[in-house]
């Protein structure tokens, strides 16, 4: 293949046929600052409608073009910082800003605000067309899980990208023109009244403040202050790998101890682990699962299969829109969180000599569609939440510092106990594949009644979209599949619904990477670098733990001969089983 020469500020370039200016810039070093450009290179999408015009480059002739979206010509001559290009971008950014509010001290972003930062960058400090300007006025919305303010929209379409190519949702699009261009849902209706499933993908990608998570760091600290409550913690598998990043760690470095005494100095009586519940899941999920095959061996036609995991909220509001005729697929196992919960609020409330209502239980995710999980009626008793309040990574790290804590000099700590203790097989449910892998661990023992020889199933593990693999028990061939990223879920659902796959299980994740790229974590702008860290780290935890199986969890086992019984049945069934609702909407 024949390369294209050219010149980029008069520097020599040599580069492939299709491939872009901003890509031919970067290769020798220059720098051409962009805002609506977005590459996830791991999923295959690109964001460039070269509609901010940030990046634009002069090529000769009366027009300027957008590098983003300007593939290179044979002897091209690229000119990215000629006057009237600067001039150019310079008003551009003005533009923008002049319809932009201009709140940024009160921001929910102003620190992680691309166009500020940028606007920074490019020296602009006045508008002189703010009295040509009409500033739009769209209404704030808000839902359980993010916040939308259309007037700091910038068009940029980036959460559109993600919620139609890489979600497969399609619940935003772009309306009206000029000034009033703005992305919403659906005949603007409200978030909770339109098909979006909170993945929150969206937020993470948003370069300014128009879409944020919903902050509910007043309400822990409300709640801290009532000397009536006893506050307690639940922390997500994934949040001890990405935590660090917000101190000024390198992505995977495993914080657990530090997060554990971090809470205990932020005033919570209790800290516990979700990884318990994640056992607990695993105990109830794989025994839902051997059950499930059982009785189909048994003739009952009644029973359906592959049997779908529900750990992931987004996934199952994707399952409830889109898919209801699935719905007697999805476990009825709560997630991990939702079963937390009414596990504290019941047992470990009783051994505090406590009321139910006195108990508020906190929960620290990476995921912004655990906000919307916790507000569903079925997951509280007589009006009071089984989870009471929910916050992200990065409302932890906010916490942590409005606390005055200096998190890097922390003295690693142990979580309390009992609900503390957990097992390798809980940690990697933080990885895409992690709790299918959790799963063949504990269901390999029930199916075969031998323990496996390894614990380690590879075939699930990795990046691909899906993922379809056959584990040996014992002599029976058992077909699985793992898919991350809906869009993905979307094409797995639909080779089930084929009929031309014969699988046991399939387990969906709704963000990249699975949890430790949820939409609450630390913001990684799209590196797969970061990604791919915290996806190590979750395994290094695994591997350094005593137990890996979720069986082998000796304070779970005491709960369930105490406190739960046996899995599936009784009061574990009432406490840690849900149903699902068919939410499919025209």
């Amino acid at each position: 293949m024949d390369l294209i020469k050219l010149t980029i500020d008069n520097v020599p370039v040599e580069v492939e046929p299709g491939t872009t200016i901003l890509k031919a810039a970067e290769k020798v070093g220059i720098k051409i600052p962009t805002l609506c450009y977005m590459e996830l290179p791991d999923v295959g999408v690109i964001n460039n409608p070269g509609a901010c015009r940030m990046c634009v480059v002069d090529i000769g002739g009366p027009r300027l073009f957008p590098a983003c979206a300007t593939t290179c010509t044979p002897n091209m001559v690229v000119k990215t910082n000629s006057p009237r290009v600067l001039n150019a971008r310079r008003t551009v950014m003005q533009l923008i800003l002049s319809d932009h509010p201009a709140d940024c001290l009160l921001c929910a972003k102003n620190d992680d605000c691309e166009l500020r930062k940028l606007a920074a960058e490019m020296g602009v400090h006045e508008l002189p067309f703010v009295e040509n300007c009409k500033q739009s006025h769209y209404k704030k919305s808000t839902s359980p899980s993010i916040n939308r303010d259309q007037d700091k929209c910038i068009m940029c379409r980036r959460c559109e990208t993600m919620c139609n190519e890489v979600e497969s949702v399609g619940a935003i699009g772009a309306i009206n023109r000029g000034f009033n261009a703005v992305v919403a849902t659906a005949f603007e209706r409200p978030l909770v009244d339109s098909n979006c499933v909170f993945c929150g993908q969206c937020v993470a990608v948003c370069p300014t403040g128009a879409l944020t998570e919903v902050n509910n760091n007043p309400e822990v600290l409300e709640a801290i202050a009532d000397p009536t409550k006893t506050v307690i913690v639940e922390t997500a598998p994934s949040i001890r790998a990405a935590l660090g990043e917000e101190f000024g760690l390198e992505p995977g470095t495993l914080v657990t101890g530090k997060m554990v005494a971090a809470l205990r100095r932020i005033g919570f009586d209790y800290v516990f682990d979700t990884d318990f519940a994640a056992d607990m899941t695993i105990m109830e999920e794989g025994s839902e699962l051997v059950d499930r095959l059982t009785r189909v061996a048994k003739g009952d036609k009644s029973v359906k299969l592959p049997l779908f995991t529900s750990c992931c909220p987004a996934w199952v509001n994707f399952c409830e829109n889109e898919y209801p005729e699935m719905l007697d697929n999805l476990s009825t196992a709560k997630s991990p969180m939702e079963m937390f919960g009414p596990v504290a609020k019941s047992m470990y409330a009783d051994k505090l000599g406590i009321k139910r209502e006195n108990l508020v239980v906190v929960s620290v995710m990476p995921c912004v569609a655990k906000k919307f999980e916790r507000q569903r009626p079925e997951f509280s008793k007589d009006g009071d939440s089984d989870v009471n309040i929910v916050i992200t990574t990065r409302e932890l790290a906010r916490l942590i510092k409005i606390n005055n804590i200096d998190f890097k000099s922390l003295p690693d700590e142990d979580f309390d106990a009992p609900m503390g203790e957990s097992t390798g097989g809980a940690v990697i449910f933080g990885n895409t594949g992690g709790v299918m892998e959790a799963a063949v661990r504990v269901a390999y023992e029930l199916v075969t009644g031998k323990k496996p020889e390894k614990v380690e199933f590879d075939e699930v593990r990795g990046f691909e979209g899906v993922r379809m693999a056959t584990i040996d028990f014992a002599g029976t061939p058992v077909n699985v599949a793992v898919a991350h990223e809906l869009r993905n879920a979307r094409k797995l659902v639909e080779m089930v619904k084929s009929g031309k796959y014969n699988l046991a299980a399939c387990e969906v994740m709704a963000c990249p990477g699975g949890c430790i790229g949820g939409a609450g974590q630390p913001f990684h702008h799209g590196d797969s670098n970061i990604l791919i860290a915290r996806h190590n780290a979750i395994y290094r935890e695994d591997e350094n733990k005593k137990c890996r199986r979720s069986n082998e969890n000796k304070q779970l086992a005491e709960v369930y001969k105490e406190f739960l019984g046996k899995p599936l049945a009784g009061r574990a069934h009432e406490l840690l089983h849900t149903r699902y609702f068919d939410r499919h909407r025209i």
